[in-house]
């Protein structure tokens, strides 16, 4: 399933890629109910084929990456459905048989170009508490079990193909340092997104710096940024990573509206520049250090096609 093209081989030839953006907006701009702990992983249960064709939107929007649904897709998590392990780590494996599935067709209708990827995401702890800690960080678990609740899912999706991982939305530097453990056991690429305090600081209070510090020795680690963070706050975060930081940077902040992680609602944009917009915004993000940038909470095929038009190469330095 994989292609030849890894992650890592692109990033060093200077590559740009557009990666996709909200899976649940447009999950629920298809009738689906995520009034659930499940979340988007819910639709792995009762519609899959709906996963399959956001994807295929975003690829045909201009998306080159394509982030599977397996964000909260855990056998803790289903097992509140009553799900055995094995049937749980199937739907994970499904997650990344869909993605790929959108990206053929994609391929051979020729509404996309490659090289597409598919990226195994991998979220948080805090997801499946679902109770906004991915926003904070204050929770703690030894680094065996943060790896024992991270290893089945890993290996579920790296078996079912997975080009890479997407280990996203992080707000803790010790699960970091659990993950960053697994992706060398499973000896597999990923990226590693982290959720914000404020600019300079993740979720739970550590530097970017030290975050930085941390990822830049793994080989294995093609790219390190943010995600699921207001977007007033990106150019300055990427600014401080790409200070600490000898790797190619990643962003997928959310749409131009403001979260509020206790209520689950959104609210008014706080005022941004770049128009509020992905597409506003990228050049100064790619001055930043910025090789991959997407979308995640609220963002929609629309925003990745913006995106994608200026998103034009660079020029050779």
């Amino acid at each position: 399933m994989p292609q030849n093209t890894t992650l890592s081989t692109l990033l060093e030839a200077g590559t740009d890629l557009v990666l996709d953006g909200a899976l649940a907006t447009e999950l629920e701009a298809h009738g689906c109910d995520l009034e659930d702990a499940l979340w988007s992983a819910k639709v792995l249960l009762e519609q899959p084929h709906l996963i399959k064709q956001v994807h295929r939107d975003y690829f045909d929007a201009g998306a080159s990456v394509a982030i599977t649904a397996s964000y909260q897709a855990t056998p803790q998590g289903f097992a509140r459905r009553g799900l055995s392990v094995p049937e749980s780590l199937e739907l994970v494996a499904l997650s990344v048989r869909l993605a790929d599935e959108a990206r053929q067709e994609a391929l051979a209708e020729g509404s996309a170009n490659g090289p597409l990827l598919v990226a195994g995401s991998v979220g948080p702890y805090g997801a499946y508490l679902a109770d906004g800690s991915e926003y904070r960080g204050d929770y703690t678990l030894s680094a065996a079990e943060f790896q024992d609740f991270h290893r089945p899912r890993i290996a579920a999706l790296v078996e079912a193909g997975a080009d890479f991982l997407a280990c996203e939305t992080l707000p803790s530097y010790a699960e970091a340092e659990a993950l960053l453990a697994l992706v060398a056991e499973f000896d597999v690429e990923a990226w590693f997104t982290f959720t914000l305090r404020d600019s300079g600081h993740i979720s739970d209070g550590t530097p970017l710096e030290q975050v930085a510090a941390l990822l830049s020795a793994e080989p294995r680690v093609a790219a390190v940024g943010i995600n699921c963070v207001p977007l007033e706050l990106v150019s300055e975060a990427l600014g401080n990573l790409q200070q600490a930081s000898g790797k190619p940077l990643v962003a997928y902040p959310n749409s131009g509206e403001s979260y509020d992680a206790v209520t689950k609602t959104w609210g008014p944009s706080q005022g941004v520049q770049g128009g509020g917009t992905l597409a506003g915004n990228a050049a100064d993000w790619r001055d930043r250090g910025a090789h991959l940038i997407g979308g995640c909470c609220r963002t929609t095929p629309r925003d990745i096609e913006e995106l994608a038009a200026n998103m034009t190469p660079r020029e050779p330095s």
